[in-house]
């Protein structure tokens, strides 16, 4: 078992803050940290997983501490999942029902824990809890993971292969976009359906990136329509693409990607067949 911890100066440089907004969050009562005999704060993984959740949370929602508590108040609830059936005042199903909840859903249908997710795909176990309740914290490379395990897509879990396929159109800027779960990412759907090609526009903020490497079968093609867009394949060989460049690879290579461009990269990113 993993029972490293942390100082409080270390939680706070691994989760983005100070080490004052810590003993702040602490007053607010969002975190609790381990205590010593002599009062020293200390941290387990578990604890900075939820730091880097408060302080997403902060940041990127810009939720006040209630707002926050809120969000985080179902951090112990157990396996029976009362708390994540998202309900209507009528008592029907709502329209969208939160990804981290369809993956919720999904892995319990399946039989699989928490742990037993969190073992296949590298992701912690306090980061996948967070995921299904939020729907926020997980990469892209992560939750991409997360979904082949349970036997899904981003696609599918988005909403957008409901359609058998057939004739596609969607009009300039009225591109149907997948929920946000990762900082700065933006993927817009350009096709719909159950197609063997997903067409994708992507928008990537200043920093945003894959957060690590991930490899699937089939073909990609990237063309990039403006900034510009750092990809690394088999871990070692990097390519920088920039507006007007176009590229292809085999999906089945470790891959990964970066925007080390000072502003918004604009991308169009084709698969096949549909893996997301």
């Amino acid at each position: 078992m993993d029972d490293i911890r942390f100082k409080i100066a270390e939680a706070a440089r691994m989760a983005g803050v100070s080490p004052s907004t810590l003993r702040l969050w602490e007053t607010q009562d969002l975190i609790q940290p381990i205590r010593t005999p002599s009062g020293q704060r200390l941290y387990d993984r578990a604890l900075v997983e939820r730091l880097k959740t408060i302080a997403w949370l902060r940041s990127e929602k810009g939720l006040n501490p209630a707002a926050i508590r809120e969000s985080l108040r179902d951090e112990a609830i157990g396996e029976d999942g009362s708390a994540f059936d998202f309900q209507n005042e009528d008592g029907s199903e709502p329209t969208e029902i939160p990804v981290g909840l369809k993956i919720r859903r999904l892995r319990r249908d399946a039989g699989k824990t928490l742990e037993a997710v969190a073992q296949a795909t590298g992701v912690s176990v306090s980061q996948l809890s967070t995921f299904e309740r939020t729907s926020q914290g997980l990469s892209f490379t992560a939750l991409h993971g997360v979904a082949r395990v349970l036997g899904t897509t981003l696609a599918s879990l988005s909403g957008q292969e409901l359609r058998e396929g057939g004739e596609s159109i969607i009009r300039d800027g009225k591109w149907p976009t997948w929920p946000t779960t990762s900082s700065g990412v933006t993927v817009q759907v350009l096709a719909e359906g159950r197609n063997q090609m997903e067409c994708n526009r992507f928008q990537l903020a200043p920093g945003a990136s894959s957060e690590g490497a991930y490899q699937h079968d089939g073909e990609e093609f990237i063309h990039v329509l403006s900034g510009s867009l750092e990809i690394i394949l088999d871990g070692d060989r990097f390519f920088e693409l920039h507006a007007g460049d176009s590229f292809y690879f085999e999906s089945r290579r470790p891959h990964s990607w970066h925007n080390r461009f000072d502003g918004e990269t604009v991308l169009l990113w084709i698969n096949t067949p549909a893996t997301f």
